[in-house]
């Protein structure tokens, strides 16, 4: 590989960046996709209830529409609420966070070993 090319930072946070964006635009469309679902099943289920005489007296139609809207609600607040507040930026810090804990864990349990080391009497001169 006489023109192997180098991967740098720039690289990685660019394709990182790409990951995400098309991340974004699955679940944008999967939200659309829902909304579209949504029309067309609460159509379904006025056509059902009142044209096709299945328990017309009752409007159980608009029980499926109030869920349905409910459940639509909350997947629209969680593509463009919780994603953007629990994203990507928000994992990098997390993430962070918890590998300086573990490095300050790793360098205090490293102080006690040193300490255990020196206050341990040297037993190959105690033996001899």
């Amino acid at each position: 590989m006489l023109f192997k090319k180098k991967k740098t930072s720039f690289d990685v946070e660019q394709h990182e960046l790409v990951e995400n964006a098309q991340k974004r635009i699955r679940q944008k469309k999967r939200l659309y996709y829902h909304f579209i679902v949504f029309l067309v099943g609460s159509l379904f289920a006025i056509i059902i209830n009142k044209f096709l005489n299945i328990r017309p007296e009752k409007n159980w139609f608009v029980w499926v529409i109030v869920a349905w809207s409910f459940l639509l609600v909350i997947h629209f607040i969680n593509v463009f609420f919780t994603s953007k507040f629990m994203g990507k930026d928000w994992e990098r810090t997390q993430r962070e966070k918890l590998v300086k804990k573990q490095k300050e864990k790793i360098a205090q349990l490293e102080q006690e070993v040193k300490i255990d080391l020196k206050s341990e009497p040297n037993k190959n001169s105690t033996d001899e």
